[in-house]
């Protein structure tokens, strides 16, 4: 494993190469605190790396006056790309492209590490939160009297109170379980725009990238929406956004609840969906570069304390490569 300072020995092509992986994940709109502080690292190993990631950025101009419009006109900017796929290129031009692709909004390192809304610092919301879990962390707080709430990895709540005075937490980010002592009070989780209500029970709320998840284990939970209604009883879920409340399925709450045991249980799922679960767990971040395998279904359990050992797994199944890049990034192709 290469430290920091080994990069000073570092080809420049696998420098170049670095640079537009940074890139990339920077444009990717989904970057965590942890991934901006690995980045600012491996940017001040030394001069060749901030060298290597001017290039890139450099080399994006290369491509025409468009580059230089593509945050406010992503019409072209998707026209640009489409062009770059279907030209055969040499491997400069597939490294100026895709370190172009990536660095669209992010033109200058020092902008992109500082901006809320690329997800490498919390949002003005998330400033006001009371608690919060770090990547691979998971916390449990008693709020309300006795209403236990288990928060999983990478989640933010803030104590609240909803619209009908009813006390509760504000779901920012992430996933938490909701333990209900039997005749208690009734509470409340908000989040999107959303709220769920339970006067005894167990209930789990995940709210990730705009969409939020309300599952009922035991009891019954009400799901308040400004497009309906929903009533969940053990077993069944319900999805939601913004704009739209979907309708009430049974599930087998084993498989949701299993990370409250410290397991992520797969039922034919999508492979780059159980990269990006298992990647909420650990630091860095993972980038599947092989699509022919990205819809392949995946079943089976991995322990989240060994998920090395889950990555192994799934490399050999499918049959990747691996490769580790400075700043926890694991390439698979």
């Amino acid at each position: 494993m290469k430290t920091f300072a080994d990069n000073f020995t570092v080809p420049a092509d696998k420098l170049q190469q670095q640079a537009w992986v940074w890139l990339r994940l920077l444009k990717s709109g989904d970057v965590k605190e942890w991934d901006a502080q690995r980045f600012q690292h491996w940017l001040n190993a030394s001069p060749a790396n901030k060298e290597a990631f001017s290039a890139a950025k450099q080399r994006w101009d290369t491509l025409g006056a468009a580059a230089g419009e593509l945050s406010r006109m992503q019409p072209q900017a998707s026209e640009v790309r489409e062009q770059a796929h279907r030209k055969p290129a040499s491997a400069w031009g597939r490294r100026a492209f895709l370190g172009a692709a990536a660095a669209s909004v992010a033109t200058v390192a020092g902008v992109a590490v500082v901006r809320s809304s690329g997800g490498l610092m919390p949002s003005l919301e998330e400033w006001g939160a009371d608690y919060r879990t770090a990547t691979g962390e998971q916390r449990s707080v008693t709020l309300a009297g006795q209403v236990r709430v288990v928060l999983n990895t990478q989640t933010t709540i803030r104590r609240e109170t909803t619209r009908a005075g009813v006390v509760g937490i504000s779901l920012l980010a992430g996933e938490a379980a909701i333990d209900l002592p039997a005749g208690g009070q009734r509470f409340g989780v908000l989040a999107a725009g959303g709220q769920s209500l339970a006067d005894t029970g167990r209930f789990e709320v995940r709210h990730l990238n705009g969409k939020v998840c309300v599952t009922c284990l035991d009891g019954t939970v009400r799901v308040e929406h400004p497009s309906g209604v929903r009533e969940l009883r053990a077993r069944q879920q319900t999805v939601y956004d913004s704009n739209a409340l979907a309708g009430v399925a049974n599930i087998d709450p084993a498989r949701i609840s299993s990370w409250r045991n410290g397991e992520l249980v797969f039922d034919q799922t999508r492979l780059i969906m159980v990269l990006k679960e298992i990647d909420r767990y650990r630091p860095g971040r993972i980038v599947l570069m092989n699509e022919t395998v990205r819809d392949l279904p995946v079943s089976g359990s991995f322990y989240i304390a060994s998920l090395d050992r889950a990555l192994s797994q799934l490399q050999h199944t499918f049959d990747l490569k691996a490769r580790s890049l400075p700043g926890g990034l694991l390439i698979l192709s």
